[in-house]
């Protein structure tokens, strides 16, 4: 078994390259903030509900913390601002040419890093962040000097993740200050766990050197309780340490275009400091929680649900509660289509037995979105 080589789930080591796309087109900023809060999203196959790894939500965080700590919710609602397709075209784009079906195919759990991608692929990846968003192949010998690289990544992007996944006080809520992650010199790392501990991952540079580390049976059989950052990151931080035994390593300088500003927040518990920003997207006044480019989605009811009313409460006081986001956009109500007299994000409605339609509409009129659910 080849282990550089065989395809394994990514896991978490798959946000960065999410993060990047969205402050690359300018969607979010590492101050933006981002609810960490239940989600569930209608499939052709059921309810997709992610949840941390950890059981817990945060509330509302920054891009910073959510990368940094890895946080599963947030980056789920980032995929769903900047769609499947450019995700994924952005992973092949970095080299993961195992990634070959359609992004349907792979669902919102792309997010999480529900594909299989190999070791090489992976850490060839994380090098082309390393170099500012350059890349090209991999090779066992040495090439030279003046190596020919072509941009793959927003230049800008890449040093602002770089500095995130260097922050070790952003890391603290999921791993806590002190950790196998924060080296004594300068380095930007991400673990990863696969569904049911089958895969755990570190990949991280310093300024001279990337460095990936697999842990798992090559078997494909659960590992029991082992977790990135307990399995495959204390090799990573030995090899780094080896590695650097002799040499240092610095943070890398801001390129040009990249900006620092002080900023604030409004609907988190984060305090006040100064973030790097791509030119021109520093925000103007206390940064609140981020809907902007959210495209606006039923979230209750969920498509194909089944009400059952409850015979031991009077229908006249059941109520079904219409919910819809982003947090603080007002929509028009359809159902069954006929409006239904509230502008608002939720409002109750008394249930009637049968198959039904609901939509939101925007302030023109037009269906942002429709599910059907069943009353019995």
């Amino acid at each position: 078994m080849d282990g550089v080589r065989a395809l394994r789930q990514a896991g978490s080591t798959l946000k960065p390259f999410l993060y990047e796309l969205a402050i690359e087109k300018k969607l979010l900023t590492a101050a933006s903030v981002v609810e960490d809060t239940p989600l569930q999203i209608s499939t052709p196959t059921g309810l997709y509900v992610p949840e941390n790894y950890s059981k817990e939500i945060q509330g509302a965080v920054t891009v910073r913390t959510a990368l940094a700590s890895s946080l599963n919710v947030p980056a789920v609602r980032t995929l769903l601002m900047l769609g499947g397709d450019a995700f994924v075209e952005r992973l092949r784009g970095l080299g993961m040419a195992s990634i070959r079906k359609d992004p349907d195919y792979y669902g919102y759990a792309v997010a999480l890093g529900s594909v299989d991608i190999s070791l090489a692929e992976l850490v060839n990846a994380y090098r082309t962040l390393a170099n500012g968003g350059k890349g090209n192949e991999l090779t066992l010998v040495p090439r030279g000097e003046g190596t020919e690289t072509r941009q793959v990544v927003d230049g800008k992007g890449a040093f602002i993740i770089a500095t995130i996944l260097a922050d070790r006080e952003a890391r603290n809520t999921t791993f806590g200050m002190e950790n196998v992650l924060a080296t004594r010199f300068w380095t930007a790392v991400k673990t990863g766990t696969s569904k049911d501990m089958r895969d755990n991952w570190c990949i991280g540079s310093s300024a001279a050197y990337t460095v990936g580390v697999w842990m798992g049976n090559f078997s494909g059989e659960p590992m029991w309780n082992v977790s990135g950052v307990t399995g495959a990151a204390p090799v990573w931080y030995d090899i780094m340490n080896y590695l650097h035994r002799r040499r240092g390593s610095v943070a890398p300088q801001p390129p040009p275009g990249v900006t620092a500003a002080a900023v604030r927040f409004r609907d988190t518990a984060e305090t006040p400091r100064r973030e790097w920003f791509i030119a021109g997207t520093e925000p103007a006044a206390p940064v609140a929680v981020h809907t902007v480019h959210e495209q606006p989605r039923i979230v209750y009811p969920a498509g194909g649900m089944i009400v059952a009313l409850d015979p031991d409460i009077p229908e006249a006081n059941q109520l079904i509660s219409f919910l819809a986001q982003p947090r603080g956009a007002v929509h028009e109500w359809h159902l069954n289509r006929q409006h239904l007299p509230a502008l608002s994000r939720q409002l109750l409605w008394k249930p009637e037995r049968g198959n039904h339609e609901l939509s939101i509409l925007d302030k023109d009129g037009r269906i942002l979105e429709t599910v059907s659910f069943t009353v019995r």
